[in-house]
């Protein structure tokens, strides 16, 4: 197939039977880092950008500024290359090298911004410097992933149409939130469209989006220090909270057992999955969705020295295939309407 633009290159309907991974469990990933971004944020950033064009705010020319902890960043970087804009990329120590040196190949101005917002994150920090620089230079569009009805408008018309394109008979949807752009869109979708599917919301301890107290995160893609503006919680029925340890451990279990290696936010959908497990009816068909692969976490989640400096010891030890590495204390998990 000939594309005319590489944001064009989104495979949609890649999904990988895990049934077995957890035990009991029939199960599939939805496995979303096949596009030249090498993430779910493809869909995002064409959205996004698409919705500033329609609305006159970009045009030829235009310099976009966002604010990213990775994925949404190299993708609006893609696709801002392939449409002749600028794009500056407002970033965290969190963010790995790897995902830095690739939004600077597509050209993109990336600036870090280190002090630590109230709740011990860097959102707002983030967003408050893309304030600063919006004072200074008006000329500047922030598309604003948290708070812009365009992302999860994009999962709305293309993730979770096509995952209930398959005629796969959904009983479990698991969607990881971080801007909850792609839970808001799955979530509407599926009332719509399969009213059937519980759609499970997945969030990582220290995170503040569902009312949780915040702590101390180590992992870019889930959680977030402050509440994007998208998120209706009154909308989200089911909430699991997944420390980073046990996301750590089965993107690791993921890759050697599965010869598949993810990232961070798969490995806490699949915790999420394993911590539900009593819950689910012999039977039950569960989707999971995967937003990118592991190549962007090769010097964190796949590294066993940083695994052991924020985790312990025992944490990057050889998976047994068990789970979790060791007792570790369960997080139970929450409805937000509680």
């Amino acid at each position: 197939m000939i594309y005319q633009s590489t944001h064009e290159m989104i495979l949609d309907d890649v999904f990988l039977d895990l049934s077995g991974f957890i035990s009991g469990v029939n199960l599939l990933l939805k496995v979303e880092g096949f596009n030249p971004a090498g993430s779910i944020k493809m869909k995002a950033a064409v959205g996004l950008l698409e919705d500033a064009e329609d609305r006159g705010l970009l045009g030829p020319g235009g310099h976009v500024i966002e604010s990213s902890s990775g994925n949404l960043g190299i993708a609006l970087s893609s696709v801002c290359a392939a449409r002749g804009y600028r794009f500056t990329c407002v970033v965290d120590p969190n963010t790995s090298a790897h995902s830095i040196a690739l939004m600077r190949a597509y050209g993109a101005e990336v600036v870090s911004v280190d002090r630590r917002d109230s709740n011990g994150g860097y959102l707002q920090s983030r967003i408050d410097y893309i304030h600063r620089r919006i004072a200074g230079d008006p000329e500047l569009v922030w598309p604003n992933q948290y708070a812009n009805p365009a992302n999860p408008r994009a999962h709305y018309e293309r993730t979770a149409a096509a995952i209930v394109k398959q005629g796969l008979d959904v009983d479990y949807l698991f969607v990881g939130a971080g801007t909850t752009g792609t839970l808001m869109g799955c979530v509407a979708y599926f009332r719509e469209n399969s009213p059937q599917t519980k759609v499970i919301a997945v969030d990582t301890v220290g995170s503040v989006t569902f009312g949780n107290p915040p702590g101390r995160r180590h992992i870019p893609g889930l959680g977030t220090s402050r509440r994007p503006e998208i998120l209706d919680p009154e909308q989200i029925g089911n909430v699991v909270m997944v420390p980073e340890i046990e996301a750590v451990h089965m993107c690791r279990l993921l890759a050697a057992k599965r010869g598949i290696a993810a990232g961070g936010s798969t490995g806490s959908v699949l915790a999420a999955v394993e911590r539900r497990r009593a819950e689910i009816p012999s039977g039950a068909r569960v989707v999971a969705i995967a937003p990118d692969l592991g190549d962007r976490y090769l010097s964190t989640i796949y590294d066993d020295a940083w695994v052991r400096e924020r985790f312990g010891a025992e944490a990057a030890a050889p998976s047994s295939g068990s789970f979790p590495p060791r007792a570790q204390p369960r997080v139970p998990a929450q409805s937000c309407r509680s």
